[in-house]
């Protein structure tokens, strides 16, 4: 049995848990610039249409009386190394999804005492952080996701194995995991309007629509999923980007926030002991024209220096020459661990004009 649980609305529950007189009222969290947008907001806000990632702009309008909250990110990751300290207290393999969203895989148990697990587990976190957690248990990811979903908030829902399919047949297509918005569409112009529908299909017409994803995907909507729940993924990237109130066209003003970047970077692969061997940036230019380059180290480096300097030689490379931007991020990649060799920057010489270490 494998249970998953879902934080309520985090950051603003965290918010109006820390202030009592938030409570009762339409909150989001936000950033402070004119592109920001909605990272959560409260139960009451959301009839109005105010979401994760609508513009605040556009939540304003649709709720005057909204109470906007600047994030404070590292309150909310002390919150959540508490509660996934709890998803762990027992042994379970855990998979977490997000700071506040997680798999917990119970093992060979009877429902009745997986749901009595889920519910010490949504009780232990309350009286911990003094939030409430919703939670959905069932013999596969995808319907306890689902069930979960369904239940928000402060919820548990649970379904018997060998109902899955009876469960699943009356739901949109878009419910079934994997199938997104141009997708759901597609099905609909072909008659496919339930995932009973795609259990329904046939060998040859699964394979014509979907290609060689068809099968998995029809034992999804069958309810047969034999995903594992997989604790300790491995980290593959590790990025951070920034969003400007208004367009940036000096170059120099760029490089200053990719050292700022190249810092933050820096600490967080500390934490993890990771080192880098690939630094890459992401620019999106005013038009929404997205440019991305990236440099191969010769070494890995957890060196904030080292990642900025790698990070100037793909800005110069994208020539953005007094072209407004709108966003720029840096990403580390093909992470390692173990202690940095700090001897050359790239694995090849840079043929641009000019030096890197010039940029600092």
């Amino acid at each position: 049995m494998i249970a998953h649980f879902d934080v309520d609305a985090f950051y603003a529950s965290v918010e109006i848990r820390d202030n009592p007189q938030l409570r009762g009222k339409p909150v989001a969290v936000a950033g402070s610039s004119r592109r920001a947008v909605v990272l959560t907001a409260s139960y009451e806000a959301r009839p109005f249409g105010v979401k994760s990632a609508v513009p605040l702009y556009k939540a304003l309008a649709a709720c005057p009386q909204l109470v906007v909250v600047r994030p404070n990110m590292q309150k909310y990751r002390e919150t959540s190394r508490r509660i996934f300290a709890i998803f762990e207290r027992r042994g379970h393999p855990v998979q977490g999804l997000s700071m506040d969203e997680a798999f917990v895989d119970f093992g060979t148990v009877s429902l009745e005492e997986a749901v009595d697990l889920a519910q010490t587990i949504r009780r232990e976190i309350y009286e911990t952080v003094r939030l409430t957690v919703s939670a959905g248990v069932a013999s596969g990811k995808m319907v306890a996701k689902i069930l979960s979903d369904s239940c928000k908030p402060n919820g548990l829902q649970a379904l018997p194995p060998g109902e899955e399919a009876a469960f699943l047949a009356p739901m949109p297509v878009g419910r079934l995991w994997g199938v997104g918005p141009k997708t759901q569409a597609r099905l609909l112009d072909r008659g496919i309007s339930t995932i009973g529908d795609v259990a329904a299909l046939s060998d040859e017409r699964v394979k014509a629509i979907f290609g060689s994803w068809g099968q998995e995907l029809r034992e999804l909507a069958r309810g047969i999923d034999r995903r594992p729940v997989e604790p300790d993924r491995e980290t593959k990237s590790i990025s951070t980007e920034e969003t400007f109130e208004y367009d940036i066209r000096d170059e120099r003003r760029l490089r200053e926030l990719l050292k700022e970047q190249a810092i933050e970077l820096a600490q967080k692969l500390e934490r993890e002991g990771l080192c880098a061997c690939t630094i890459g940036i992401k620019i999106r230019r005013a038009d929404f024209k997205t440019i991305v380059r990236q440099t191969n180290l010769a070494e890995p480096t957890a060196d904030a220096r080292r990642i900025f300097l790698a990070a100037a030689h793909c800005l110069r490379r994208a020539e953005v020459y007094n072209t407004p931007v709108r966003l720029l991020g840096t990403r580390v990649a093909s992470l390692v661990a173990g202690e940095p060799k700090q001897q050359s920057l790239f694995a090849r010489p840079s043929t641009s004009s000019g030096d890197a270490s010039n940029m600092i």
